[in-house]
């Protein structure tokens, strides 16, 4: 590879922290990290004893980038964030860690109860309450949020309105880290003083008074020699420093810093496939393929350049008998646009006026419940987009702009156009197609892996001896999943309804032999 263009990036790459993104010829992220010290971090990918010194991975990586981007963040709590969220946004094929849905840490506080209470969670929710995070360091977290509960007295059980008979049962107030407004031992209005005193402490006002008390007794212990006090001042010190660092939430897919600008992008798209209307809606089509009992499609569909998680769908292949890309593309495309014809009550065929036009006309007056692209990509070349065309056709949309993306040269497929186009891998354009093109494979994969899991789950228990739909349902009923009736005693196997001793005894062998 050519490390010229990186190099000279580098030059201009500040001594800060941040994350960086390396990419590669068709400019695709490939993997995300993060430095203390970007340039320095940066840096060493390009010297030769680094390559020398790595591992196979490493030095394939290493070999791949042709192109890096990096954001610039205020500490390493935000670095550690916005790597997590960057990983989760482009699942770069070099990265291992932090590709699951785990979240880091937050505050949850609901305030629309009597007596609020803190509680932490990895999910935000609309649901009305306030919510503080992320948080890095969780174990920092933890022990200031139990810090910050004995500081100030406030509740930890979890009954929403608590009262004489949860008191009964409970020691918090009696080793004094419980204030007890549940038997008004202090009033409402005075537990929740107290609940605004730590939310205003958890958004960093008044730390640095509190963190100067803590110091002063800290010191205060130490000269009086209780050096046992005085070490768990200084841990509480030190978590409360790494939890109430500033630290700024990056919103994964929305608001995260990137040099990708979708709306440049769209517009350069727009003009390199000629098209009039802008580009504000895309959907774009992949099939999976892995037997002939496995074919399901994907539909992504991007709004403003942006994945629009909500919109997307997943088809499994009704039709068609084998691996057949081309019908198993017409029939996810003609169950789509079906389906946007049927909710908008629009009929195929129209004297007065077209069905596209119709979908249009209705999206402006705010009447569509669900809106038409401007856009419809498959993934493939002449022979997906001939299918893709001709089931549009037959629902009266032949004037809805559809192209077909074709992996191995990039290549754009046009209907009517002989000569495919094809756009400079450094272009926002063919950089936008990649994007919702990868993301409808990434969809599609998914789907299939799943439903491949689950028929193998399920194959396990058609294949067993005395095995009946009923029995199987009661089974299942009973103890939930393949996973707990493979693990279930004898005894257990013989008190499900619909089994008797011998066919107990013949699925417990044989279950046994599957392990």
């Amino acid at each position: 590879m050519q490390h010229s263009k990186p190099k000279l990036k580098l030059q201009q790459t500040p001594h800060k922290p941040g994350v960086y993104l390396m990419k590669d010829r068709l400019g695709g992220i490939i993997y995300v990290g993060k430095a203390k010290d970007l340039k320095k971090r940066l840096g060493s990918y390009f010297t030769p004893s680094r390559k020398m010194r790595s591992d196979v991975k490493t030095r394939a990586l290493i070999d791949s980038i042709c192109d890096f981007d990096f954001h610039v963040v205020k500490n390493e709590q935000e670095s550690f964030i916005l790597e997590s969220k960057l990983i989760k946004q482009y699942r770069p094929r070099y990265n291992v860690s932090l590709r699951d849905d785990k979240r880091f840490y937050m505050v949850k506080v609901q305030l629309d109860v009597p007596l609020p209470r803190f509680a932490l969670t990895r999910l935000k929710k609309n649901d009305g309450a306030r919510y503080f995070g992320p948080f890095v360091h969780s174990v920092a977290l933890k022990a200031t949020l139990e810090w910050l509960n004995r500081e100030f007295g406030l509740r930890t059980c979890r009954p929403k309105q608590p009262g004489d008979h949860e008191y009964r049962h409970c020691h918090a107030d009696i080793i004094r880290k419980c204030c007890a407004p549940c038997v008004g031992k202090i009033s409402e209005q005075k537990y929740r003083q107290r609940i605004d005193e730590a939310i205003n402490l958890l958004e960093g006002k008044g730390k640095g008074n509190r963190l100067n008390g803590l110091r002063e007794q800290m010191n205060k212990a130490a000269e009086k020699l209780d050096f046992e006090k005085a070490a768990k001042l200084r841990d509480i010190i030190d978590n409360l420093e790494k939890t109430l660092s500033p630290t700024r939430s990056f919103s994964r897919g929305r608001g995260v810093p990137s040099t990708v600008t979708p709306t440049e992008d769209l517009v350069e798209l727009q003009d390199a496939l000629s098209l009039p209307d802008p580009l504000h809606i895309m959907e774009c089509f992949d099939i999976s393929n892995v037997s002939n009992n496995h074919i399901v499609a994907s539909m992504v569909r991007f709004v403003n350049g942006i994945p629009d998680n909500q919109g997307y769908r997943r088809y499994r292949i009704k039709t068609v008998q084998g691996q057949d890309d081309f019908a198993s593309m017409a029939e996810v495309v003609r169950r789509r646009y079906s389906r946007i014809l049927l909710e908008n009550n629009v009929p195929n065929s129209s004297n007065q006026e077209r069905p596209l036009d119709a979908l249009r006309r209705l999206a402006r007056e705010g009447k569509s419940p669900l809106h038409i692209p401007n856009l419809v990509i498959v993934d493939g070349g002449k022979g997906q987009l001939g299918m893709a065309v001709r089931e549009l056709t037959r629902l009266g949309l032949d004037d809805l702009p559809v192209i077909g993306l074709a992996k191995q040269h990039e290549e754009i497929f046009r209907y009517g156009s002989t000569e495919p186009l094809r756009l400079p891998h450094d272009t926002g354009a063919l950089k936008l197609l990649q994007r919702i093109r990868d993301e409808a494979h990434r969809f599609a994969n998914n789907y299939n892996e799943l439903l491949l899991r689950r028929r193998v789950r399920e194959s396990l228990l058609d294949d067993c001896p005395g095995m009946s739909p009923k029995r199987k349902e009661a089974l299942l009923r009973r103890f939930g999943s393949v996973k707990r009736i493979r693990t279930a005693s004898l005894k257990e196997l013989e008190s499900v309804p619909g089994i008797g001793k011998k066919t107990a005894a013949h699925m417990h062998s044989w279950l046994q032999q599957k392990k």
